[in-house]
């Protein structure tokens, strides 16, 4: 499969991509995502880590008579919230890794 120089090569390369990959996981951390739902209603915020930084509910979206609504409009949000840093994260990924499909946990 590879050869002489060919593998250090390969080897350099492995290297250089797991070092580009961990500090693209420091970076995700810092990077974050926002979604909304019911009209901007409530807002998530999420990282590249999958974390929820932050919600914000807007009062008037409070109806203690309907927490149903507020429970799905909540849901919604942090639902497009985590896709989005999921779309980020594979972005990023495609940067450092040029395209290559890699297994899960690779890195």
């Amino acid at each position: 499969m590879f050869k002489g120089g060919n593998m250090n090569k390969a080897m350099k390369q492995m290297k250089k991509m797991q070092s580009d990959m961990a500090k693209m996981q420091e970076e995700l951390k810092e990077k974050t995502v926002e979604a909304t739902a019911g009209g901007g209603a409530v807002k998530v915020v999420a990282n590249g880590h999958k974390e929820v930084k932050d919600i914000a509910i807007d009062p008037e979206a409070v109806d203690p008579d309907d927490v149903e609504m507020l429970q799905d409009l909540v849901l919604a949000a942090v639902n497009e919230a985590l896709k989005t840093a999921d779309d980020m994260v594979e972005k990023e990924m495609q940067k450092v890794t040029g395209g290559m499909q890699l297994p899960p946990g690779l890195f």
